[in-house]
C-alpha cells in the first residue's frame, strides 16, 4: 500500500492524470468557445437549455442513478445542489455574449476562490485577496481603464461566480451522500430547471437538426467529457496539485477565446487574468494543506 502510494506520486505516474486534467480544462473552454456559435440562433438560454439537458441524458445513461433509492434529505441535497449548477451554467453563458471567454471565465473564478479563500484562516490569506481585488479592479468596469469591459457582461459573471460557490458547497454534501451519482441527478435537475427558460427564448429552434447537433457537441465537450477526465484526474494526483492546475483556468479560457474565436486580450487584461490566477493559486494552496480532495469544478 505505501509502495503504491510513493509511485503514485513520482512525476511519470502523475504526468497522465497531469494531462488528462489540462485536456478537460481545455475540453470545457473549447465547449464555451463553440457554445458562442449557437447564439445567434437560439440565445444563451436556449444554448444552456441544451447543454444541459443533452449532458443530462448523457450521465443518466451512464451512470443510471435509478438503481439507488434516495431519502426526502437527499432529494433536497441534490435539489440544491441542481438549482446551482443550472444558474452558474445560465449566468456564465450569458455573460459571454458579451465578455471575451477568458474575462467571464476569471470574473467567474472569484466564486471558488472565495471558498478557498473562506476556507482557511491565515494572514497569508489576505495576500490572496489582494492580488484577486487588484484583478478585479483591472477588470471590472470602475474606470476609464476598463471601458471593453461591458458591466451586464460583468455582473452576470459575477453572479455565475456566486453560484459556482453555492455548487461547491452543495455538490459537497450532496458528493459525500451519492458519490458521483448526485452529478447525474443534479445536472437533471438543472436541465428541468433552465429548459423552459431555453424554450421560452428559441422556441422550436432549438429541435433542429443542426442546432442539436451542435447543442450535442457541446454537451460532450463541456460535461461529459471533461467530467470523465475530472474524476480519473481527482483519483491519482494530491488535492494540491489537483486544485493548483484548476487555478489555470482562466488563462487556458484567454487562450481558447484567442486561438478559436480571434478575442484578443490587451495587456492589461492579461495581468488581471494573470491576478486572480495567481490569487487562486495561493488561496488553493493555502486552504488545501488541511482538506481533503476537491470536488470537479468545471462541470457547469
Amino acid at each position: 500500500m505505501t509502495t503504491a502510494i510513493r509511485q503514485a506520486e513520482t512525476p511519470t505516474t502523475l504526468l497522465v492524470p497531469v494531462g488528462a486534467l489540462i485536456v478537460a480544462m481545455l475540453s470545457f473552454t473549447s465547449g464555451a468557445s463553440l457554445a458562442k456559435q449557437l447564439f445567434p440562433i437560439v440565445g444563451a438560454e436556449g444554448t444552456t437549455a441544451l447543454r444541459l439537458s443533452i449532458g443530462a441524458l448523457i450521465l443518466l445513461a451512464v451512470l443510471r442513478p435509478w438503481r439507488i433509492r434516495f431519502s426526502a434529505t437527499s432529494w433536497r441535497s441534490i435539489v440544491f445542489y441542481g438549482l446551482a449548477m443550472g444558474g452558474m451554467n445560465l449566468l456564465f453563458y450569458m455573460s459571454i455574449q458579451t465578455l471575451p471567454l477568458g474575462i467571464a471565465i476569471a470574473l467567474e473564478f472569484t466564486g471558488p476562490l472565495s471558498v478557498a479563500i473562506m476556507s482557511s484562516r491565515r494572514k497569508i490569506d489576505l495576500l490572496w485577496v489582494a492580488f484577486a481585488a487588484g484583478g478585479l479592479l483591472l477588470l471590472l468596469p470602475l474606470g476609464n481603464g476598463v471601458a471593453n469591459v461591458d458591466p451586464t457582461g460583468a455582473l452576470l459573471a459575477l453572479g455565475a461566480g456566486g453560484c459556482w460557490a453555492l455548487y461547491i458547497v452543495a455538490g459537497k454534501r450532496a458528493g459525500q451522500e451519492h458519490g458521483t451519482l448526485a452529478t447525474s441527478l443534479g445536472m437533471a435537475v438543472a436541465a428541468i430547471a433552465v429548459a423552459p427558460i431555453g424554450f421560452a427564448h428559441a422556441g422550436m429552434t432549438l429541435f433542429q437538426p443542426d442546432v442539436l447537433l451542435i447543442g450535442t457537441v457541446v454537451a460532450v465537450l463541456s460535461s461529459a467529457f471533461p467530467y470523465t477526465l475530472e474524476m480519473f484526474a481527482l483519483r491519482h494526483l494530491p488535492a494540491q496539485t489537483y486544485g493548483t492546475l484548476t487555478s489555470g483556468e482562466p488563462a487556458a479560457g484567454a487562450m481558447v477565446g484567442l486561438l478559436l474565436l480571434g478575442e484578443a486580450l490587451p495587456l492589461l487584461q492579461w495581468c488581471a487574468i494573470a491576478m486572480i490566477v495567481a490569487a487562486s493559486v495561493g488561496a488553493t494552496m493555502t486552504a488545501m494543506r488541511n482538506q481533503s480532495p476537491p470536488e470537479p469544478l468545471n462541470l457547469g
